[in-house]
């Protein structure tokens, strides 16, 4: 295996997991980026799968420009309701608000991976999952605001499937990893081709 370093380029518990259950071995730098410079500028001409490519491209050559050698992984998400993007809450308020557009309706995650080693990008990827949310009254969403706590406001969508955000749903179509924030598979199967983890 390739013995070049294998850094991700995020914050992100999450990601840190999916990559640490998988067996990776790896560094954690988190990105240092304006996420809204970056979102703002793709927004008029990519599609919400591009916008979360744009976020994950940058976030890896921010990090790759102090590293060389290293292949980094930039990753990013992007919550679709097919006429807008949304940004995580950051309160409890904005997850109330968050949770009445999205009450009743179907949305997207787009979930973006790139790979970037010395001032190019050598893999990228997207996946999408489709996430039917039932259609919650006002006391359902002040019942579950309650019950989730101020860890959801960090969340796009202000909920965690893997926590009681699942009963919010009634139908969830597409890959667990993508709702949870990487395409770990496709990432893996680049991983695998660049010989950085065992086949």
């Amino acid at each position: 295996m390739s013995s070049s370093r294998l850094i991700l380029a995020s914050a992100s518990a999450a990601r840190r997991q999916m990559l640490d259950r998988a067996g990776i071995e790896f560094e954690i730098v988190p990105a240092s980026i304006d996420e809204d410079r970056v979102r703002d500028s793709v927004i008029a001409t990519a599609t919400h799968a591009g916008i979360a490519l744009a976020l994950a491209e940058a976030k890896a050559f921010s990090v790759a420009a102090n590293f060389a050698g290293a292949v980094v992984i930039g990753s990013d998400q992007i919550l679709s309701t097919g006429d807008g993007v949304l940004s995580k809450p950051g309160s409890r308020q904005g997850a109330r608000e968050t949770l009445r557009v999205l009450r009743g309706r179907t949305h997207w995650l787009h979930s973006a991976a790139a790979l970037v080693a010395d001032g190019r990008v050598i893999w990228r990827g997207v996946d999408t999952a489709a996430l039917s949310m039932r259609a919650l009254s006002d006391t359902d969403i002040e019942r579950y605001l309650d019950a989730a706590g101020d860890g959801i406001f960090g969340c796009v969508g202000a909920y965690k499937i893997e926590g009681e955000g699942i009963r919010l749903f009634d139908r969830i179509s597409g890959d667990y990893f993508t709702i949870m924030g990487m395409p770990l598979l496709p990432l893996l199967r680049e991983l695998r081709r660049l010989e950085r983890v065992a086949a």
